[in-house]
């Protein structure tokens, strides 16, 4: 279980941690307007109003302890950035924050945020879901519970063939395509005695409740 800071909970900030709590993540939830706070108690672990550019009030919640932290903090690009800084004086290493445009992009990967999020592509949900693995990379619903989700290779399946692993089998999930980032070439129909490794990215696809499943592996 991860613990997750999400400050902002607008209704992208909202779905994030409504998601992320749903997947068994540990999430606090900080925000300035006292009525959204109280929304938000009942559906995250923990719910505080407070500012997030505020280093003592993140360092209150738990934010140094924190696995990751999502930025979301409406139009004002001065609070993103504020709120990010005094994140990463926490020591929190993995931030995702929604922007606005391509200048506040910019500026909030010359910071060094793990990822910016485009709130108009990227829906709180599915980024609530994808950061809730460490395996998943990206996240694609193609009808109602049922995803196809482009994953890096789990210690436990490198230098093992997909025939050794039996993942229709034992996990109820397909692999569709093998991607090589080193060569950047792509397996569309993946030789099942092909060997794994961890310059692999795996496109998989399965129901829901089956992908989940994955989050837990080591």
């Amino acid at each position: 279980m991860k613990r997750i800071i999400v400050i902002g909970l607008g209704s992208f900030g909202m779905s994030v941690a409504k998601t992320l709590h749903d997947l068994g993540q540990e999430v606090i939830a900080l925000d300035v307007a006292g009525r959204i706070v109280d929304q938000a108690a009942a559906h995250v672990t923990r719910a505080a109003v407070g500012d997030g550019k505020d280093p003592d009030t993140l360092e209150q919640i738990g934010a140094a302890n924190a696995n990751l932290a999502v930025v979301s903090t409406g139009d004002d690009i001065a609070e993103s950035v504020l709120a990010t800084m005094a994140l990463k004086d926490l020591g929190v290493k993995e931030i995702y924050a929604k922007v606005i445009s391509e200048n506040h992009a910019r500026v909030m990967e010359k910071m060094g945020v793990t990822e910016t999020i485009f709130p108009e592509k990227d829906t709180g949900e599915r980024l609530g879901k994808r950061v809730a693995s460490r395996w998943v990379l990206n996240y694609v619903e193609v009808t109602p519970g049922f995803n196809i989700q482009e994953m890096a290779v789990p210690h436990g399946w490198i230098k093992k063939p997909l025939r050794e692993l039996e993942l229709p089998k034992k996990y109820r999930i397909s692999v569709v395509a093998v991607h090589d980032v080193l060569t950047d070439t792509i397996s569309t129909i993946p030789d099942p005695d092909r060997i794994l490794h961890d310059s692999d990215t795996l496109l998989v696809a399965g129901r829901e409740e089956d992908l989940a499943k994955l989050a837990d592996l080591k």
